[in-house]
């Protein structure tokens, strides 16, 4: 970033950004935390799919979802498209 560029918060509500959400660490939007029920879940990857912030990844070494509380925003939409309702939002 360089002296003349905005963080988030400073960017008018509704402004766009034009760099990528990846640039900026987002997780202190959040109000809701996902948490994830291991023996629930099932590894459809439906969260990966639907996660707006790229906040879920897969990691084939460990055959498993990780999430990155660094770009969550606590939106909810993992925990709501889940079929095995293995993610609950915690609220902060």
């Amino acid at each position: 970033m360089t002296s003349k560029d905005k963080n988030w918060k400073e960017i008018a509500p509704a402004g766009v950004c034009s760099k990528s959400s990846k640039s900026f660490l987002t997780g202190d939007w959040k109000t809701y935390t996902p948490i994830r029920d291991v023996k629930k879940c099932v590894r459809c990857l439906t969260c990966v799919i639907f996660c707006p912030d790229g906040a879920i990844n897969w990691v084939p070494d460990k055959k498993d979802i990780e999430f990155d509380m660094s770009y969550c925003k606590g939106c909810g939409i993992c925990a709501n498209e889940c079929p095995t309702k293995a993610i609950t939002m915690k609220l902060e």
